[in-house]
């Protein structure tokens, strides 16, 4: 059976474009000594050529000389060829891998796309609105709370302030007058009776007497004395 039909040949994988430009890199190194090699040879010849003498040596020289010429220029023409090849493998290398990079980034997404889906049945715009509305309407009411505990108690809504700034001009005044001391400040001062009644003080040297009662003694009051004499009679 195997003769009538034969032997199925195994196919062999098709190369990457990674062993393809690794393959043809090794080429190239090859062809690069090659190079270097045909390029030592042609700097003997040309020493050779400056200590011969023309005639049938230098020309001998010459011929061997144009032979490397030639082989090196035919290498230098496959490593050329080599090298637009690497060139090509990688432009495609580049792109493969972009592709892969690509494919990689697709996966990715719609993986998080799914999950983004299955995380938002579960977010309600309305609820969110619903939530901010509440949260709005609870922060006023605490604002409300806030101003109506700091409230003042005893102060009238209706002052003027132009009678508050009347009053602040004067208690500047005072400070001013006081040596920076306010007249509700300095201590209680006793009250003046006698500037309150309006009655003069007494005199403080001797005043003035009449001649006959020059010499007439005063009693404990500091009124003249009454003789005896006008008692009894």
């Amino acid at each position: 059976m195997k003769r009538v039909f034969g032997i199925k040949k195994e196919t062999q994988p098709a190369p990457s474009v990674q062993d393809a430009s690794d393959r043809i890199n090794k080429r190239g190194e090859s062809v690069e000594e090659k190079i270097k090699k045909l390029d030592a040879e042609l700097a003997r010849y040309k020493e050779q050529l400056k200590k011969t003498r023309p005639g049938p040596a230098q020309e001998a020289v010459k011929a061997r000389a144009m032979r490397v010429l030639k082989q090196k220029r035919m290498y230098e023409g496959q490593r050329d060829m080599l090298y637009n090849q690497t060139y090509n493998l990688d432009q495609v290398s580049f792109a493969a891998e972009g592709i892969k990079d690509a494919q990689q980034t697709m996966a990715a997404m719609k993986s998080a796309n799914k999950e983004l889906k299955g995380m938002m049945k579960t977010v309600s715009i309305q609820d969110v609105d619903n939530l901010q509305d509440e949260m709005t309407d609870l922060m006023d009411v605490s604002n409300e709370i806030q101003e109506t505990l700091g409230r003042s108690y005893g102060v009238p809504d209706d002052v003027d302030e132009e009678e508050l700034m009347g009053e602040l001009d004067a208690l500047e005044a005072d400070m001013e007058f006081e040596e920076g001391v306010p007249s509700y400040l300095q201590p209680d001062k006793e009250p003046d009776l006698e500037s309150e009644l309006n009655m003069p003080s007494a005199p403080m040297g001797h005043a003035s007497m009449p001649a006959g009662r020059a010499n007439a003694q005063a009693d404990e009051l500091g009124l003249p004395a009454v003789p005896r004499a006008s008692l009894r009679g």
